[in-house]
This record gives structure tokens, C-alpha cells and sequence, in this order.
């Protein structure tokens, strides 16, 4: 989308719904180390790729641009949002099994990579969360997900991670620095515990704490091995929605605190202090540990707490279709969410004015179809073509942020 005043035009091939993609958001606050490169690909949950690695029939899973495809990613955003939420050499790295991400539709609103663990390595297809930290498995549980069953009556099984399975796991005793927990700890050489808790739902994690080896390699044309001691949770417990699809076979976080992956990785001095994730548009997409960027690549400082940081940026300017209004707030880059939320009054800020501006008559919530999930919908006729206001939100720093996609289609029905 180009800068400036003025809008983009939509042309309808059939009657669908245009609903404005920014939601109102309850109040919720929620880092990254490194100096290599590594990298793998991510998928989004409805994606093709990831059908097929599941083998999953299309007829479990909302197609794209229906109520029931948003309705399913809005419901997952509602359930996880109450969790608690420059020039380096070294080459970038990533998963063993490559760097591709996954988005799948059965699984929640996450994307998802294709990880190895362990000696014999075993794989998992993990779910990618920048809200959190810990990355956990299903381990020797008994509360977790085994496999799932399609509609066509295919059963697919999950790996589940085992203490005595693989020879490079070590116990994280009670007195080291990755236990958080040690008052839980009969002494200090116990087993280390963990417990997560996403406030959502009664949705939890919790078991030991182990290292083990994460096989890495190089994101680049040598492609040389990394692999690499991380901490891991041995999820023995699962409760909420992770018994119901979201992360399945596993969290992958990869947030701020010492305990993540990309901040193990860059204490090790093996990435820069940062890493990179970009989402294709039909779900698939990359992760890089270690990537610095370009130098022409736009920035905003992160707002940096002493007690659990998160991804939390400063935005100081709203602009919908040429027109600024200045209003400071903070919000949250957060991998496991479908659609941006917004707190009062930057929501209603925005909706009332692109409500003023776009050229369409508004959806009656007493339709048929008063399942959607968005306040601000629009009818459309076949062949229709309408203006949509730009959208652009301005970064402290004076750096703006485009919106891509302002608007979704959904098909009626």
C-alpha cells in the first residue's frame, strides 16, 4: 500500500463481506538476544503446505474468506490474549528440517515449524509464539494431545518426547539458573519443575525442565550443522485448549527472557541479538535467528520492562486515508494472534473514521449471517468496486506501518 491520501479500490468477483480487520482488545501488556544466522520456514495453520504434511482433508478445515474460517481465528485470539503475555558477520541459523512455517486451520491461529530434538533426533511440529518464552513438548504426559484423527478416518500420531529416549538430555536441577520455581523444590538438587499458565481458558502447561539438543544449521549456502543445548519443557500436563487443538505437539516461545531459544542462542554468542519472521500471504512463511536486517530497514524502539519484557512498541499517529490524528499508545507484536486489537479510544478513533470514509452500505447484524465476528462489516454486490481508505499507523521514531490488508473479503454463503 503507498503512503499518502487517497485509497485503494476493490472490485467484488462475487457478494461478499468486507469486514475492517482492527478489533477491540482488553488490556493486555506482554525479547531477543543473539550473533549468527539460522533459519526455517513457517506455515500458517490453514495453509496448503500444512494440509499436506498432516494429511488433512480440506472438509476439516474452514475454507479461507468464509464467516467460519474468521469466526475460528478470532476465537482462538480471544482465548490466548489473556496470556502474560545492525552489521554482525556471523551467519543467521535455523531448524534442521528447514526454515518453512505453517499455518493450521484445526490447530488455532499460530504458525508452525518442523523442529528436531533430541539424540536419536525426533521431530515436532511446533507452534511459534513470540508471547511467551518456554519452549515445552508433550513428555512422558498424561494430559496431552497423541495424534488426531481426520474426517476421512486417518489417524495421525504425534511424537511425544521421553526423558530416557534420547542420550543428550540433561535434568535441569534446582539450583540453576533456569528454574524459576525452586521454592516448589524439596532441595537443590531436585528435578526443576515449570508450570505455564495462559490466562485463557484454564490453559496450561507444566512438568520438568530439561536440556537437550536442537538441531540447527546454518541459513545459508554451506547449510553446516549448529546444533545446540536449549532449555526444554517436558510437558507432562496439558489443560485448556492445548487438549483441543492450539499447539498440539508442542509451544515453541520465543520471547524475551533468558530461558527462549533466540536468547540461549545468543548467550552461546552463536546469532546477534535478534531474529526475523516474515508470513507469506497463503500461510507459509520464514524464521531467521540472527538476522540484522537490511540497512535501509525501518525501526521502533522497544518499550522494555524489567520484570517479564515483551515486544511492546510505541505507536504516536493514526492515519486513515491521508488524514493523521495524533494519539500515543503502546501495542504488542505477538506471533499467536490472528487480527490487531486495539484498546479505546485508538479503536474507536480508527473504526468511526474509516467507517466515515469507505463508500458501502454496513452489514446488518440481524442478517443470515450475523455470526461474523467484526463489528464493522460491509455488503458488497458481484463485480462491486469500492474505495478502501488507507490505513497506516505512524512508530515513535517517525517510521510508519503500513497496513497491508485494512480490509478481508468473506464470502457469503
Amino acid at each position: 500500500m503507498a503512503r499518502g491520501h487517497g485509497s485503494v479500490s476493490v472490485t467484488s468477483p462475487s457478494v461478499v463481506f468486507l469486514g475492517l480487520v482492527v478489533m477491540v482488545l482488553s488490556l493486555a501488556s506482554q525479547s531477543c538476544h543473539g550473533f549468527g544466522t539460522f533459519g526455517f520456514d513457517i506455515h500458517h495453520r490453514f495453509s496448503d503446505p500444512v494440509k499436506g504434511i498432516l494429511g488433512v482433508d480440506d472438509k476439516q478445515l474452514p475454507h479461507k474468506g468464509t464467516p467460519q474460517y474468521y469466526a475460528a481465528m478470532v476465537h482462538r485470539d480471544r482465548v490466548f490474549r489473556g496470556r502474560r503475555l545492525a552489521g554482525d558477520q556471523r551467519t543467521p541459523l535455523t531448524f534442521a528440517a528447514g526454515n518453512v512455517t505453517y499455518q493450521i486451520g484445526a490447530f488455532g491461529f499460530l504458525h508452525f515449524a518442523n523442529v528436531s530434538v533430541g539424540t536419536p533426533p525426533l521431530s515436532f511440529l511446533v507452534a511459534l509464539d513470540t508471547g511467551s518464552d518456554l519452549f515445552w513438548l508433550p513428555c512422558n504426559c498424561t494430559s496431552c494431545v497423541r495424534g488426531l484423527k481426520t474426517q476421512s478416518g486417518r489417524i495421525i500420531n504425534f511424537n511425544i518426547y521421553e526423558l530416557d529416549k534420547s542420550s543428550t538430555m540433561k535434568d535441569v536441577s534446582c539450583n540453576s539458573n533456569l528454574c524459576r520455581q525452586r521454592q516448589q523444590c524439596p532441595s537443590s538438587r531436585s528435578h526443576c519443575r515449570y508450570q505455564v499458565d495462559y490466562l485463557s481458558n484454564d490453559t496450561s502447561s507444566a512438568g520438568v525442565l530439561v536440556e537437550d539438543v536442537l538441531h540447527l544449521v546454518t541459513d545459508d549456502d554451506q547449510t553446516k550443522g549448529a546444533d545446540t543445548q536449549v532449555a526444554i519443557g517436558c510437558g507432562q500436563i496439558q489443560t485448556g485448549v492445548f487438549l483441543n487443538g492450539a499447539a498440539p505437539n508442542g509451544l515453541f516461545g520465543l520471547g524475551m527472557e533468558n530461558i527462549s531459544v533466540p536468547s540461549v542462542l545468543a548467550q552461546k554468542g552463536l546469532i546477534s541479538n535478534s531474529f526475523s519472521m516474515c508470513f507469506g500471504s497463503e500461510g507459509s512463511g520464514r524464521i531467521t535467528f540472527g538476522d540484522t536486517g537490511s540497512l535501509d530497514q525501518r525501526k521502533t524502539p522497544f518499550n522494555l520492562r524489567a520484570l517479564h519484557p515483551t515486544y511492546n512498541v510505541t505507536i504516536t499517529q493514526i492515519i486513515v486515508g491521508g488524514d493523521p490524528a495524533d494519539l500515543e499508545f503502546h501495542a504488542i507484536f505477538d506471533s499467536g494472534t490472528s487480527f490487531t486489537y486495539l484498546n479505546d479510544p485508538a479503536y474507536t478513533l480508527m473504526t468511526e473514521k474509516f467507517n466515515s470514509l469507505i463508500k458501502a452500505n454496513r452489514h446488518s447484524s440481524q442478517s443470515p449471517n450475523s455470526d461474523l465476528p467484526f463489528e464493522y462489516c460491509y455488503d458488497i454486490s458481484q463485480d462491486q468496486t469500492i474505495e478502501v481508505p488507507y490505513l497506516n499507523l505512524t512508530m515513535k521514531g517517525g517510521d510508519d506501518y503500513y497496513v497491508m490488508d485494512p480490509i478481508i473479503p468473506v464470502a457469503s454463503e
